[in-house]
């Protein structure tokens, strides 16, 4: 990781500390650099961009944040406040960093509508949205999610496996999933503690 990059990591840490944003931004990070080998995106936008990408969470009570997104969510407009203060605080976070104004515009408008709007309005946005939610089939978010949502490991594997198709938006993203998917079942400590 560059230097900027930790600089924006860093810069970013404070915001991250609720809703195990440390944990899924540090895997979103990850599957980010694995679709970049396979996809022809900007580095310099996808890698900003998935570091501060979920900053808005730190503005939304935690009481309300499980009712704002997931399977369960009864307060979407809540998800919508973190995608608005989260474009406000990563313009601060880029700035900060010294990251170059064009570069700034397209990473807030990337983080503005990160989850809400589900089409990609470019590629690396694409991957933004598919590195976020690619975290899912780790084994970390999968562990965390089926907790968080109160689902069985195999409840969870199956709202995985059902929404494989229409989460991603690039076939690069699908594919790990997958393999991602499939290494999960391997797994079989995680069904002997159900």
């Amino acid at each position: 990781m560059s230097e900027k990059y930790r600089m924006i990591e860093k810069l970013a840490e404070p915001y991250l500390r609720t809703r195990m944003n440390e944990i899924h931004t540090k895997i979103s990070t990850q599957f980010a650099y694995r679709l970049l080998e396979l996809e022809d995106g900007d580095e310099d936008i996808v890698i900003p961009a998935i570091l501060v990408h979920d900053v808005g969470w730190s503005q939304v009570p935690e009481e309300l944040q499980l009712k704002a997104f997931g399977p369960k969510a009864t307060l979407p407009e809540w998800n919508r406040v973190h995608e608005a203060e989260g474009a406000r605080i990563a313009r601060q976070i880029l700035e900060e960093a010294g990251v170059e104004l064009r570069k700034i515009e397209e990473i807030v408008i990337i983080i503005e509508g990160h989850d809400s709007r589900k089409e990609g309005i470019s590629l690396n946005d694409k991957l933004v949205k598919d590195a976020d939610k690619l975290w899912r089939y780790s084994r970390e978010g999968v562990e965390i999610n089926r907790l968080r949502y109160d689902y069985s490991f195999d409840q969870y594997l199956e709202r995985l496996r059902f929404h494989l198709e229409v989460w991603f938006l690039t076939d690069s993203a699908r594919q790990i999933a997958e393999a991602e998917m499939a290494e999960r079942l391997k797994e079989p400590e995680k069904k002997e503690k159900e």
